[in-house]
């Protein structure tokens, strides 16, 4: 499934980071009095009423801007607007109707976009009397909504729900793989395609960033079909300077959720790091089968003591990767690249695997009897019967007396033990707790 996007722009300082907070529970965006804070996009996944879409932050918009920083902020929210299903355009109430407004929304119409118009600051009643000076935007019925105080969020976002389009189910051809290759920067995406297909097919250059778009590569290997996608480096937020890596990381992430098994390649010489942990969150955001590819392992002592104490770094830095299977390869000399093809075949398999309600009610009593839940605010915890709703990903539904008190600690123990038992090597999981 490929999930909707939808962009939140406007002109600067009219509350769209303090939205994208609201819309997502929880703070991301940085949010201040200052205009042009929000320089970079934001992107994360919403959920609401069951669905779930990517909802982008994006930095004022300023018609005709001659500043650097303004320019950049315009063009990356012209991508954002390019890519997105549905904008929503954000206007301040207090302000009331701008020029630069006009021009937005001008703008909007003509290129034929689904478009929501939200105003923002109707702190109260009174207020939300302004709104509908707004009407004069020509973008349909304004909806007056507070990020400050809360005001109209549920209803804001209902209504952006009933005009996103449905997600897209990506039905690739009969038993193709699609396999979307990841990294940062210059870790040897290029060369470990053309090593595995054995042919120049994707431009290789030591410059960081010569991959601008997702390029899809078909090849077959054993009689087995398969789509390689390269993507552009994803780079840290704070690189991201230019409106055509701002494109192209969009544009990765369409390419991870338009795949099924996603290879993270990381730099040996540089070890894991804390932008390679994000492209791995990213691709676990997605529920996309993950593979680790160590490259450059030629640069390194091959000795197998060696890739143990790899592995076991990697493990320690992150304890929730654990179950995602690490490879040890080289794109320059060949070595170990032909056997990832087979721990993709084994992950995509993983993310298939079905479990009977019986056999996964079996193996529930087994476990819980072995090391039953906690007890929390003094009541008895008990995990009642579960059952496998769908594949790829994994996704369960457990029943429970008190869903809302079970601990982390014990949802990791129970995922652990799923995984201890039938093999989910490199598949994410989708577990929901319900009420009985």
């Amino acid at each position: 499934m490929s999930l909707p996007l939808v962009a939140l722009v406007g002109r600067p300082n009219v509350g769209k980071s303090s939205i994208f907070n609201r819309f997502l529970r929880k703070r991301i965006a940085i949010v201040d009095d200052r205009p042009g804070i929000t320089r970079d996009r934001n992107y994360s996944i919403c959920e609401w009423a069951g669905r779930e879409f990517y909802l982008i932050d994006t930095g004022g918009i300023v018609p005709g801007a001659k500043g650097e920083i303004e320019k950049l902020a315009m063009e990356q929210s012209e991508i954002a607007m390019e890519q997105a299903d549905l904008v929503v355009l954000i206007v301040d109430c207090q302000t009331g109707v701008d020029a630069m407004d006009e021009k937005i929304a001008s703008s909007l119409i003509k290129s034929g976009k689904q478009v929501m118009l939200i105003v923002n600051k109707a702190d109260d009643e009174f207020a939300e009397q302004e709104i509908y000076a707004f009407n004069r935007l020509g973008l349909g019925e304004p909806m007056g909504i507070s990020a400050t105080v809360g005001r109209g969020i549920g209803e804001a976002l209902d209504k952006i729900i009933s005009l996103m389009p449905e997600d897209i189910d990506v039905k690739s051809e009969e038993k193709t793989i699609r396999i979307a290759v990841i990294g940062r920067p210059n870790v040897g995406k290029s060369s470990f395609i053309n090593k595995l297909i054995g042919a120049e097919r994707v431009i290789v250059s030591a410059a960081p960033g010569t991959t601008r778009d997702a390029v899809d590569t078909p090849f077959e290997i054993g009689g087995k079909k398969y789509v390689l996608v390269d993507t552009a480096g994803l780079r840290r937020k704070s690189k991201v300077r230019d409106a055509i890596e701002y494109y192209t990381t969009l544009r990765t992430i369409r390419a991870i959720e338009y795949s099924d098994i996603a290879v993270v390649l990381i730099d040996a010489s540089e070890g894991l790091i804390t932008q390679d942990l994000k492209i791995i969150e990213d691709a676990t955001e997605a529920r996309r089968g993950i593979i680790l590819a160590i490259n450059k392992w030629d640069l390194i002592e091959k000795d197998g003591r060696t890739a143990d104490r790899f592995t076991a770094s990697i493990k320690e830095l992150a304890q929730t990767l654990s179950y995602i299977p690490v490879i040890y390869i080289s794109a320059l000399t060949g070595q170990r690249v032909a056997k990832t093809i087979q721990l993709i075949d084994q992950v995509y398999e993983n993310c298939g695997r079905e479990i009977s309600t019986p056999d996964l009610n079996s193996f529930l009593e087994e476990i819980t009897a072995k090391q039953p839940p906690a007890a929390a605010r003094g009541k008895y915890i008990k995990i009642l019967y579960g059952t496998q709703v769908g594949i790829r990903p994994p996704s369960f539904i457990f029943f429970c007396n008190h869903p809302t008190l079970l601990q982390k600690s014990y949802l990791r123990y129970l995922e652990n033990q799923l995984r201890d038992r039938y093999d989910f090597s490199g598949a994410p999981f989708r577990i929901k707790f319900k009420r009985k």
